[in-house]
């Protein structure tokens, strides 16, 4: 009888009591609203702003409703206008095209290489062409590229890098937090990231206009002052009547149920290396399963797990995946024109102006395939989980 595996891909840990305990608290006080605070009183967002600020290394934080929204806001904070034209990585997650056509840029799209990163040299290919100066880089999946040569490319074409870090929370390159390489950057804490809040994101910067103009785009009014994490209020003097407001503030009942995890999420990011690693390990030397190898500089949270199948056609790719789910293991396939779920591919983002065909990038998704790694699996799972993989994929060939 062939094993299947029981345990759900979607189900994330509880929210730690700390977490319960300062929620029930901000609900019985009804002061959900971050700016609803008594004189010289600090609202508990602010106070997860200085302390997600000090963990990142970086000098302001500003809490968002959505990594979606830290995007757009580090988009128009750093500058971005309509008509602009925005680099980006094709392999990515919708709400990225999707922030820069909310601020009413147009996406300039960029082929990876078979390691999932932003391939430099069409990177240098697509700035010389459209004279871009902004790259909104997503570190897709957890995967950091070489920080040290993108970063020469950026200060040698003069673009301004905007770093989308929802998968890389607690990542380094060379030991830099990913997020401190870019003028601005943005977080998740979507259920499926790496603190929880349901919905909600960060934007994190050292530049002090750029923040300032983040805090009023996301709904500040005239109550910047009532932000920690902040520069001194004579910068907003200068801007605060010319910067648009938005709304897009995290909420203390969010904020209180992340304090409690940023202070767990170092520890968490071993606890999924060592899952990650079980897998890797099980699925590395396999004929057929490619995995790329991660470089000594990189140091990853494994939350997910990429990896690809040589030699299937689309109808065995679909066999695949569907024995996989029935075998209850949640696989994601990043080759299908047709979006499912959370999972789609560049071309089917039909909005974006003169959609180029990326060969390359086309030709290392049409068989790369996905899978989270959830904190409430263990090792054996992770070994059982690989071994119905390899056991599908090897009555395919």
């Amino acid at each position: 009888m062939e094993k299947k595996f029981t345990k759900a891909f979607t189900q994330q840990e509880p929210i730690p009591q700390e977490g319960i305990d300062n929620a029930i608290a901000i609900m019985k006080s009804g002061r959900l609203h971050r700016y609803n605070v008594s004189d010289g009183e600090t609202s508990i967002t602010s106070n997860l702003e200085l302390l997600y600020a000090k963990w990142q290394g970086s000098k302001y934080c500003l809490a968002c409703t959505s990594g979606g929204v830290a995007i757009q806001l580090a988009l128009r904070s750093i500058g971005v206008k309509k008509g602009d034209k925005v680099l980006a990585n094709a392999f990515t997650l919708a709400p990225v095209p999707g922030a820069i056509e909310n601020v009413g840029a147009t996406s300039v799209l960029v082929e990876i290489t078979k390691d999932y990163h932003i391939d430099l040299d069409d990177l240098i290919l697509k700035a010389e062409k459209t004279k871009s100066t902004y790259l909104l880089l997503s570190h897709m999946r957890g995967h950091v590229t070489n920080m040290d040569k993108l970063v020469r490319v950026c200060k040698k074409y003069k673009i301004k890098i905007i770093e989308d870090c929802a998968h890389t929370m607690g990542a380094k390159w060379r030991g830099i937090r990913s997020g401190n390489f870019g003028l601005v950057s943005a977080f998740s804490t979507q259920t499926y990231k790496h603190i929880n809040s349901g919905e909600g994101g960060f934007l994190t910067t050292n530049d002090e206009e750029i923040m300032a103009r983040a805090i009023i785009h996301s709904g500040s009014y005239m109550l910047f002052e009532r932000h920690n994490s902040s520069p001194d209020k004579r910068i907003f003097e200068k801007i605060k009547l010319k910067t648009a407001n938005f709304s897009g503030r995290m909420d203390n009942l969010r904020a209180s149920i992340l304090i409690s995890q940023l202070r767990e999420l170092d520890k968490n990011v071993i606890r999924w290396n060592e899952l990650y690693k079980q897998i890797y390990d099980c699925l590395f030397n396999q004929d057929g399963i490619v995995i790329p190898k991660r470089v000594e500089e990189e140091f990853f949270v494994g939350s997910s797990i990429q990896f690809r199948l040589d030699n299937l056609n689309k109808n065995l790719i679909i066999k695949f995946i569907k024995n996989c789910n029935e075998r209850g293991v949640e696989i994601k396939w990043f080759g299908d024109k047709n979006p499912s779920s959370y999972t789609s591919r560049y071309d089917s983002w039909e909005y974006i102006q003169d959609i180029p065909i990326l060969h390359n990038t086309l030709e290392i998704l049409k068989s790369t395939f996905d899978m989270r790694i959830p904190l409430t699996f263990d090792k054996e799972d992770c070994k059982l989980i690989s071994e119905i993989i390899i056991d599908e994929f090897q009555k395919l060939k």
